[in-house]
């Protein structure tokens, strides 16, 4: 789970008569991961696509057109069918014909609209200011200007400049000014005022029944455009299923005809390299063997080993025993004249036209020469329940071949961080059935990811609302359902209670102990990675963080010359010896072993220092960063103050709503709602299970008459929504952070490559 599958470089050499039926066959697999051949061998360039490969490019480009015309999606497939080539040369073209045909008339009528509907904007300031057309032009002695402006600004320019006589009609803000004079001196006087000059339209007489005739015409228009598109609806169910199958179809036939763009080919042979699981090369090498037989050789070249740069090689003497024959083994490529020369690279037994051997020489350095990119693609070995987290830490960015693939941590902890800090039955049930909603009715990859993250994210929220004993922030659980099975009251509290504060020191000190923890597994992880380049550097680059990390922590925890608040570890006040974890510790021993200036220095802190020192023998620059193993845990505290922060809006949600009353008991005040009874009847009680009422919070809208239930239900409602909310937003995103940025940070830099097999995965078609 750590690591991803182990990967395996495998070599493919054989005859260029046999190169399509070895493409099928590994195409039919679907594991092969290929390599593209990079131009490095002597003799050898990149294969030419396979006859044909062009022509189903077209159709390919043809059917992605005719189905985004006419906007098909995977919800229209059907059953899957068999798609024939005559089908393809036949059906394609008669429904590329019948769509296309559609598709213009269609274009011609948006257009008519779309000039329609500048024609009606055109016309509506005109019928709005209610002169005839005729009126508004043609003039010889008159000019006339129409447009939206200011009537009051247009008369007052008009009156400040040279213009003697002049009329402004005006309606709403459309303007006509009449004017003798020239029409560049109108246009000259309208400058300075707020006013924009309209075209008059062509037509003579009242603008309304011009008006009329072109809304008549858009109707008809939209009218036409409506029928256009059902006839492409009736296009899109009829052939909706035809079109995703062809496509599939092509997507394939071009996959396989491009394939030997990434081959190394001479005239005569070919050979290509990819990874694949390692588990899975038996299978692979006896499934190609068998569909294409003697004229091909595979081998296992290399076998990637995990460090911290990617990965290592394994060469291993590989038996492929039947038509695969032993390392070293060669292939016949059809070609009459042999070579006398063994043990050579693939391009200088192909070069010459004679045998094609499949072994690949090793380097000086103990590898292999290859044809390309070395870097193996990654499959994250993950099971079933962690899947969804992969979406979350692929974020950052995908793990690389020889790291530490962090997901599992991520599955262990974000769920319980999440879960801590909401801890509520009814939101925990809320949030796995939004969850459940998008795992099962979503389609995207990355949104049922999510989903499958809340469903875990709501199960913790719902376990540590059952041990809190809350359920959207009422105590029912811990006053009904704990009290029934033998129990006072819940196990665990939240703290926001006068009676039960020592629980908020408690989870501020657990925070404290959990982001100890979580670093010094990521700093655990980066250590292992770095042994790979040995033991020192391992040593000086990570152990020496785990050195600082605790060093500073226990002496923080000895209370050595007070370096912690007393409550985190003392007899007398400490949550570990006393109330309400009951653990008997009281603290790590300071070890005092000298003094300087008065300063007693403890053991912790010389196994500090001596972290530090191997910190800048690794690195002097990191030095500067040596407080992050301080700095980082206390980030951690914002779980317990999350925590007690969604309370506390719960609280206050239901407080407006039931009402609070104070009980004082024999160890603080509790709150209590006024669910079955009001707070001001509570208190004229006196008592609640033998214990004084002491003072009424707030009465609560429920017990303040029929408006105040009203206006209440609805603070209930929406409070709770929003606190829902707020959830993902505060403890949600607390929790990537802490993960993303303190626990990543500390091993994890990403990088990886994508497992792309050779194949695909078939939904519309069948080759049977």
């Amino acid at each position: 789970m750590l690591r991803p599958e182990r990967m395996c470089r495998v070599s493919v050499t054989g005859s260029k008569r046999v190169m399509d039926d070895t493409i099928e066959s590994v195409h039919e697999l679907d594991i092969l991961h290929v390599t593209e051949y990079d131009g490095a061998w002597d003799g050898f360039e990149p294969g030419d696509p396979v006859e044909g490969a062009d022509e189903a490019s077209d159709k390919l480009v043809t059917v992605r057109s005719l189905e985004s015309i006419l906007d098909v999606d995977a919800e229209d497939a059907g059953p899957t069918q068999l798609v024939t080539d005559e089908a393809l040369e036949e059906d394609l073209e008669d429904v590329r014909t019948q769509v296309n045909e559609l598709d213009d008339r269609r274009g011609d009528i948006e257009d008519d609209l779309r000039d329609v509907r500048e024609r009606i904007d055109t016309m509506e300031p005109f019928v709005t200011l209610g002169i005839d057309l005729d009126l508004l032009r043609g003039y010889d002695s008159l000019s006339v200007a129409v447009g939206t402006g200011d009537a009051d600004e247009v008369d007052a320019a008009l009156a400040d400049s040279d213009v003697e006589t002049f009329e402004v009609f005006d309606e709403e803000d459309v303007v006509a000014v009449f004017a003798r004079c020239e029409d560049s001196d109108l246009q000259d006087a309208l400058v300075g005022a707020t006013f924009s000059e309209l075209a008059v339209p062509d037509g003579d007489g009242d603008p309304s029944s011009y008006l009329e005739e072109l809304r008549h015409e858009e109707q008809q228009l939209e009218s036409k455009l409506s029928t256009v598109e059902d006839e492409l609806d009736d296009l899109r169910l009829d052939y909706a299923g035809f079109l995703l199958a062809a496509e599939e179809k092509l997507s394939i036939e071009v996959q396989k005809a491009e394939a030997p763009l990434t081959f190394a080919t001479t005239e005569n042979a070919f050979v290509a390299e990819g990874w694949i699981p390692n588990e899975e090369y038996e299978a692979f090498e006896s499934q190609v063997m068998a569909d294409v037989g003697e004229a091909v050789a595979i081998e296992k070249l290399e076998v990637a080993e995990y460090d911290s740069d990617g990965h290592a090689h394994s060469h291993e003497e590989v038996d492929h025993g039947g038509g695969g024959g032993e390392v070293g083994s060669e292939v016949d490529t059809g070609v009459t004249a042999e070579s006398e020369e063994e043990n050579r690279e693939p391009s200088e037994a192909v070069a010459d036209g004679g045998m094609v051997s499949a072994t690949a020489e090793p380097r000086s350095d103990g590898g292999v020469v290859t044809m390309g990119d070395e870097d193996p693609p990654v499959i994250q070995d993950n099971p079933g329940a962690v899947k969804p987290f992969e979406s979350l830490v692929e974020v950052v960015n995908r793990p690389k071949y020889g790291e530490f693939d962090p997901t599992v941590v991520f599955f262990l902890t974000f769920p319980a961080f999440y879960g801590f800090m909401i801890g509520d039955l009814g939101y925990g049930i809320l949030y796995f059935l939004a969850g459940y909603g998008l795992y099962t009715q979503v389609d995207s990859d990355v949104l049922k990811s999510l989903g499958g993250v809340a469903m875990w994210a709501g199960g913790f929220t719902a376990l540590f609302g059952i041990l809190y004993g809350e359920v959207f922030g009422l105590h029912t659980i811990s006053n009904v359902v704990w009290p029934a099975i033998g129990f006072e009251e819940a196990p665990i509290h939240k703290g926001l209670q006068p009676a039960f504060g020592d629980y908020a020191i408690a989870w501020l000190t657990i925070s404290l102990l959990a982001g100890m923890l979580h670093l010094a597994i990521g700093w655990t992880f980066d250590f292992v990675e770095n042994l790979s380049h040995g033991f020192y550097d391992a040593l000086t680059e990570s152990g020496s963080w785990l050195l600082m990390l605790f060093g500073l922590w226990a002496w923080v925890f000895s209370g050595a010359n007070g370096s912690a608040p007393g409550f985190l570890y003392t007899a007398e006040e400490g949550i570990f010896a006393g109330h309400p974890f009951a653990l008997g510790f009281t603290g790590l021993p300071a070890i005092n072993l000298f003094s300087v200036g008065g300063f007693p220095i403890s053991a912790w802190l010389l196994v500090f220092a001596v972290g530090l020192v191997l910190l800048a023998l690794a690195d002097p620059i990191e030095v500067v960063e040596f407080l992050n193993v301080f700095v980082n845990v206390l980030s951690y505290t914002r779980l317990a103050a999350v925590l007690l922060a969604k309370a506390g809006m719960a609280f206050v949600v239901n407080l407006l709503f039931f009402g609070v009353y104070v009980v004082e008991t024999g160890h603080g005040a509790e709150w209590h709602f006024g669910i079955n009874h009001s707070p001001a009847h509570m208190l004229e009680q006196g008592t609640y299970h033998g214990y004084e009422v002491t003072e009424v919070m707030f009465g609560g809208l429920m017990h303040s008459g029929v408006a105040g239930v009203i206006g209440g239900l609805l603070v209930l409602v929406l409070g709770h929504v929003l606190v829902l909310v707020l959830g993902v937003t505060s403890a949600g995103l607390q929790g990537v952070r802490l993960e993303y940025v303190e626990f990543f940070g500390k091993f994890f830099e990403g990088g990886g490559k994508q497992y792309t097999p050779f194949g695909y995965d078939r939904q519309y078609t069948t080759d049977d």
